[in-house]
Parts: structure tokens; sequence; C-alpha cells
């Protein structure tokens, strides 16, 4: 059987619902019949129907966050620190060694939007798949926000990855993880709702914040997981290159060998 690689990256588009209002990227089309005065300033004297059909370059402007699309975390998103005081990497930093590795697939969409998953929870779906971790490799969650992407209601779908389900990995040597949901944290509105009630802040982010302890990256966004199996395949996920960013986007794909 020949190397078959299913793309796990949701689009950067205009006008689907993958973030909240405020945090949309815009991209503007610039098409071939438009673009002609910016080819003419280099070639003085160049006339339109000089052109073949009249056409000169397509080119978009795209205004982004370093968080829209599927994109890449690292742990300076989390905190300043990690790893228990050390100065935390940026994008730029993180070794690629972490970003192509074999990947293990949690399926978690049964549990309801804003559950927040346990060590508990993680150790009984690797039993049931039959599969100990290892060492780096990329272990990748499933939840029902992947059904809901580019509905209304995506951005609050899914479960979300609790601090003890987070260390529960990381612990075993993870240090790349990814969800098909808005975040690695369960939805912010059932959150809200907890620190409303009980107003202890170490709910907030407490996924995430599990970097502060060990460093670690992770990818949000992803899409198609429900496609892969439990395990026996690979995940490339090599981020853009951004100076002292807190992520990067990615064209994260798993990748089946022969």
């Amino acid at each position: 059987m020949p190397r078959r690689i299913i793309d796990l990256s949701i689009y950067l588009e205009n006008d689907v619902v993958s973030d909240p209002p405020s945090m949309q990227p815009k991209i503007t089309y610039i098409r071939h019949g438009e673009s002609f005065d910016s080819m003419e300033r280099y070639f003085p004297g160049l006339k339109r129907e000089d052109l073949p059909d009249g056409e000169a370059w397509a080119v978009e402007r795209v205004q982004l966050s370093t968080h829209n699309g599927t994109h890449l975390d690292a742990p300076y998103h989390f905190h300043s620190t990690m790893n228990k005081g050390e100065k935390a990497i940026s994008i730029d930093e993180v070794s690629l060694d972490w970003c192509f590795q074999p990947g293990v697939k949690l399926d978690f969409r049964h549990f309801a939007d804003g559950y927040v998953v346990t060590d508990r929870d993680v150790e009984s779906e690797l039993k049931r798949i039959g599969h100990e971790l290892k060492p780096l490799e990329i272990v990748v969650v499933n939840t029902r926000a992947g059904s809901r992407y580019g509905n209304p209601d995506y951005v609050n779908a899914g479960c979300g990855m609790g601090y003890e389900a987070t260390m529960y990995l990381l612990e075993r040597g993870v240090r790349l993880t990814g969800t098909d949901a808005w975040s690695w944290d369960a939805p912010f509105v059932y959150t809200a709702e907890k620190y409303k009630e009980t107003k202890d802040a170490s709910l907030i982010w407490e996924g995430h914040k599990a970097g502060r302890d060990i460093g670690y990256c992770h990818l949000e966004k992803l899409h198609n997981l429900e496609a892969l199996p439990a395990d026996g395949f690979s995940i490339a996920c090599f981020p853009m290159k951004i100076r002292g960013a807190s992520a990067g986007w990615t064209r994260a794909v798993a990748i089946f060998e022969s």
C-alpha cells in the first residue's frame, strides 16, 4: 500500500465560524483583472492589452492572529515560564522533533460540551484502545466540536482537557497534543459559569496552565480526526517560524506508511 496522507487542518477563510466574531480572520482577494496597476509600476509603459487575456496577477492580503486557523501553540502562549521556572519557549524555539512523531487518537466525542476530561478518562480510553503511551508521541483528542466546525455553536462545542488529564500525558513524555475543538481547555462559557459559582481561578485555562509544570505544545482547531484510527499513523505539524510568537500556523497532516 502506498503512503497515504490525511489532511487534519481547517481552511483560513472568510464567513465561516472558526473563532469568536472579534477574532475572525479577514482575507481580501485581488483578482487577475484588478491588479494591473501594481504590475504596471514594475514595467513602465506596459498596457493591459499587452498581457495574455489582459490579466495581471492574483494576490491576497490576509489579516490574522497567530491563533487563527489550525495552529500550534508554544509554551509561551500559556505562561511566561515552563518546567517550574524556566523561560517559556516561543514558537520559533519549539523542537522540530516534537512536530513529527507517531500519533495516538483519543475518542472523546461522547463527552458533553463543557465536560472537563480527567486523568482517569485518559487512562480508560488508552486501555480501551490498547495503547501504552511512549515519549514524544503526539496525542490528539477527537471531540464533538469537530462535527460542529463552521456552525454557530463551534466555539462552545466539545469537551476540554483538564489539568490532571494534561499532566497524565506530559508525565509520560508526551510533548505535543492536539484537539479539533477551538481550545484545548473546555469552552470558556462553561468555565465562566463554574468560576462565577466558585471564584476558583485555578479552573481557568487549567489544561493550558499545565505547561507551567511541564512545557508542551498543542494543536488547536484540527479537523477530520474522525477519519483516524486510534494509532498506526504519524502526525506532521511544523509551525510557521514567527520570531518570539506564542503560536504559528501549520498544515497538520496524518501520514500512513505502506
